[in-house]
């Protein structure tokens, strides 16, 4: 089993090749460039990606966009900081 692990990823100095859009999408995310994990998230049309989505949104502030992306994803906007979120994120993920 070669998966990343949770760790790994945030220690990434840049984003392999290889590694699925959605992780490169929180990867862009967690060095700060929200435009290009928005860019990333917002064409995937998958339950994931309108998680993904929809965390961003939230992240910027923008309720009411974020909560139509996480009805997408049939998720409740989470009570839990936007770290832990992000973290729930990547590790689901990383499981696929």
């Amino acid at each position: 089993n070669n998966r990343m692990t949770l760790s790994e990823l945030k220690s990434l100095t840049e984003a392999p090749p290889n590694l699925s859009l959605l992780l490169q999408a929180m990867w862009h995310d967690q060095q700060g460039n929200w435009e290009g994990s928005h860019n990333i998230a917002q064409a995937i049309n998958t339950r994931d990606g309108s998680w993904v989505h929809a965390y961003l949104h939230r992240k910027e502030g923008d309720q009411s966009n974020a909560q139509y992306w996480y009805r997408q994803a049939g998720k409740n906007i989470p009570s839990t900081t936007l770290e832990k979120e992000w973290e729930e994120i990547v590790k689901a993920l990383l499981e696929k």
